[in-house]
């Protein structure tokens, strides 16, 4: 059940960037595209905020961190970086999370990680580097580069937060209330940053082009809202609780396969053989890198040695 949801979820989150280019490249903002579809999804979670209203006062912490980092942090990186670089490169580069997550544990927590771990890291850095192709001087935007690692590091929030209580039971918090706040903090902070007030709302009464096709924009915003929002959290979120962080991680990195396969046949947006490889290279390493780490509950030293080196997921200590 939990690599289903799993499975569903990177669907689900692989659809949204090329439903929201062309709602870019017809005239609307970024953060107003992140705008609609975070207050979108709020205001379809709404009922369920209201029926877990108690996490408010129980867990307001990991309410505001995931509706910082998973929700505005992560769209909104993501969604400005989709406006300078094609859409799969932007994936590749923010599939970076999972060897992120290794980071956090050696260089924050301050905890071995295995010799496969670290080659996982490493051959992900290396595909990166095919990907943006930096023989040729870094041919893409680096504005829009830096933007697509700032939902790297967003994202590695958005699997810790997502794994938070999922060991206490009946004490735990409900995954659904967490994602209903999730978005209605995410909401609030990005009105303020995107001012939705100064949008130009007739796009959406309009069209948009996928590769010359013209779609109705209002079809493209439902797609975002409804499947690559709301279907999204809720599946993925309940997935990293029945898996692990690590396990959701390396399943989430279909993701970036999905929307660079989506891309190419629905915005024409082809990669050079060099990017391809680096892309295949990229999800290597960081399949090697989180699955070489112990499953949830794992005592198993990661890098061998006595006993003082056992591993903590990252959800269980954040």
């Amino acid at each position: 059940m939990g690599l289903g949801l799993a499975i569903l979820s990177a669907v689900a989150f692989g659809g949204s960037g090329v439903a929201a280019k062309p709602l870019i490249e017809a005239g609307l903002d970024p953060l107003h595209v992140v705008w609609l579809r975070v207050a979108g999804a709020a205001l379809v979670m709404l009922p369920l905020a209201v029926r877990h209203r108690a996490l408010l006062r129980r867990r307001p912490g990991l309410l505001a961190g995931f509706g910082l980092l998973a929700v505005a942090g992560v769209q909104a990186c993501y969604f400005a970086a989709l406006s300078r670089i094609p859409v799969g490169v932007a994936l590749l580069i923010e599939y970076l999370a999972p060897a992120l997550v290794l980071g956090w544990v050696r260089f924050v927590q301050r905890r071995p990680v295995t010799r496969a771990a670290a080659l996982g890291v490493v051959l992900a850095v290396g595909g990166l580097a095919c990907v943006v192709e930096v023989w040729s001087g870094l041919g893409f935007d680096v504005l829009g580069l830096l933007l697509a690692l700032g939902a790297a590091c967003c994202q590695v929030g958005y699997f810790v937060l997502s794994d938070q209580g999922s060991d206490a039971g009946d004490e735990a918090p409900d995954p659904l209330g967490v994602i209903a706040y999730g978005l209605l903090i995410g909401a609030a902070v990005l009105t303020v940053v995107a001012r939705p007030w100064s949008m130009d709302w007739s796009v959406l009464t309009g069209t948009a082009r996928m590769d010359g096709t013209p779609v109705a924009a209002v079809v493209l915003l439902a797609w975002i809202v409804l499947v690559a929002t709301v279907v999204a959290y809720v599946t993925g979120v309940l997935a990293v609780r029945r898996l692990s962080p690590q396990v959701a991680g390396v399943v989430a990195c279909l993701e970036a396969v999905i929307a660079t396969v989506l891309a190419w046949v629905l915005l024409g947006e082809h990669l050079s053989a060099p990017q391809i490889a680096g892309g295949v290279i990229v999800l290597l390493g960081a399949f090697i890198a989180q699955s070489s780490t112990p499953a949830k509950g794992s005592e198993r030293p990661v890098a061998g040695g006595g006993p003082e080196r056992e591993w903590s997921t990252p959800g269980t200590t954040a």
